[in-house]
């Protein structure tokens, strides 16, 4: 387990540089941009070949480019968990989708948010966006150490209200419940979709601080404009701001003006969701021109990612190519995320290949501030690796746990254990709601396990788990002594679904 135990090298460089009279070095700005179910093929310096993301790929040309950057778990809610705290989600039982039962509770009290390190450092932080994390009393966001906050509590919203003409949306089939059950399991009844999307907005309102404001503006373009006021409201003291957009998450909805940059695609569902992720890079763009215009870019540090991979249920509108799985899965495509990082003129350009993790982020910005996470994070702060200071690897190994499927991830070697369906169950990508209460116990048929070299395999596709026993025992142990240090989940998965991977019939629980 690291600590952190002073701020960044470069930071301390710039200071040791200074002459005993200036006044000290400004402390960075941190910016973290979120985005919600981004595929990891799915921007331009990621490989896609027909959505044009300038922006980001203009971030990740002045930063570091992550090509093995991870997430701790496969949805939304747990890794947002662990973005946070810099804790693995299963440390505190936050471990599923809340689906509703987040109303009322959310992660435990006695978790510490990178919010409260950064307020304590004395900076001001602001919270635009999804928290999904916990909706009332000292759960919500301006309980765990952000300033300000606007936007939603819940796990999913409408783009669109009020629509006009060239406006685009697209459900396919099986892809409704992953938005129309923002509460308790229900569903958003019957009606057309603009009418659906009215009420989910009722159900789900966008709020300021706790009081629920009106927002007619597509909601990613409302959350940028938001995030561009606080850099300028904030611009003569050191601030965090926490971005996490709800694009490109269902519901699939773009404006006119980003469908057009996509008409000539026939594919909608391609045309809707490369529009999305248009207005993604367009609020990356917008950040660093109010950052340039205020004279920030030297002294604020940006960090792009996704909460997961991209979602199966959407078809091929979307992709984690090269990457073999989708959210919800702990193949590469549910937990190898795009991820950069940038502080121009502190950290030099370039595609990094070690091992990062989300949990690095909380740690890296409490170093950064000249502080550090409490109760022993599970990142490590990752500047001195970012500056060269440090050679080695930030990450040996990560692990994954999701009830009864583990993950992990150690050197080259990667396996996951994954709990066998009945026979009688049939595979479907649709999002269903699973009975409150109904565990994730493990078949009597017991564990499939998957084991790769992602060296050599970097697509899983071969699995390796029949002839190499030897890796599999190995990896076994090394999981079962890092469970020891888990505690239960707090509530049960009500998304339980069933897939078909490798031609066996296997159970997710996220």
């Amino acid at each position: 387990m690291r600590k952190s135990l002073v701020a960044t090298a470069a930071l301390g460089l710039v200071l040791a540089a200074a002459p005993a009279h200036a006044a000290p070095a400004r402390k960075p700005n941190v910016i973290v941009i979120l985005a919600d179910d981004l595929g990891y093929g799915d921007t331009g310096v990621y490989g896609s070949t027909f959505v044009k993301t300038p922006h980001i790929d203009a971030l990740a040309a002045d930063g570091v480019r992550f090509t093995q950057g991870y997430v701790s778990h496969p949805v939304c809610a747990p890794s947002r968990a662990a973005l946070l705290t810099g804790r693995y989600q299963t440390r505190f039982g936050y471990e599923f989708n809340p689906v509703g039962r987040d109303r009322t509770s959310g992660v435990s009290l006695d978790e510490v948010f990178i919010g409260q390190v950064m307020q304590k450092a004395g900076y001001r932080t602001g919270m635009v966006g999804k928290w999904h994390l916990g909706e009332s009393g000292g759960y919500h966001p301006v309980a765990r150490g952000f300033d300000q906050f606007f936007g939603t509590t819940a796990g999913a919203n409408a783009f669109i209200v009020e629509t006009k003409p060239g406006d685009e949306f697209h459900t396919p089939r099986g892809a409704e419940g992953s938005y129309g059950t923002v509460e308790g399991g229900a569903g958003l009844g019957s009606g057309s979709e603009a009418e659906q999307m009215v009420r989910l907005r009722e159900r789900a309102p966008i709020t300021r601080g706790r009081e629920v404001v009106e927002v007619k503006e597509y909601l990613t373009d409302a959350f940028t404009d938001e995030a561009v006021r606080f850099i300028g409201a904030n611009k003569d003291k050191p601030f965090f701001l926490y971005l996490a957009h709800t694009t490109p998450h269902t519901p699939l909805q773009a404006p006119a003006k980003y469908v057009d940059r996509y008409r000539h695609i026939e594919n909608k569902g391609q045309r809707v969701y490369a529009a999305m992720v248009s207005s993604l890079d367009d609020s990356v763009g917008a950040l660093r021109a109010k950052l340039k215009a205020e004279g920030l870019e030297k002294d604020t540090v940006i960090i792009l990612l996704s909460d997961n991979g991209c979602a199966g249920y959407i078809g091929d509108a979307c992709t984690n190519a090269p990457l073999n799985g989708y959210k919800g899965m702990h193949l590469e495509g549910g937990v190898r995320v795009p991820f950069i990082m940038a502080w121009p003129g502190h950290i030099e350009p370039k595609v990094e290949t070690r091992v990062i993790s989300s949990l690095d982020i909380a740690p890296t910005a409490a170093a950064l501030a000249g502080g550090a996470m409490p109760r022993g994070a599970d990142g490590v702060n990752l500047m001195p690796y970012l500056t060269g200071k440090d050679a080695g690897a930030p990450h040996p190994t990560l692990y994954w746990r999701s009830g009864v499927n583990f993950a992990i991830r150690d050197g080259d070697w990667k396996m996951w254990m994954i709990n066998r369906a009945e026979p009688s169950e049939v595979a479907s990508n649709a999002a269903r709601v699973t009975p409150e209460g109904v565990k994730a116990e493990l078949s009597p048929r017991g564990h499939f396990v998957m084991l790769y070299d992602l060296k050599a395999d970097p697509g899983e596709t071969t699995n390796l788990a029949a002839t190499r026993p030897d890796v599999v025992a190995k990896l076994k142990a090394r999981i079962e002594a890092w469970d020891k240090g888990n505690v239960p989940p707090q509530w049960t998965s009500m998304r339980q679904s069933v897939r078909e991977v490798e031609g066996e019939l296997v159970k997710l629980y996220p």
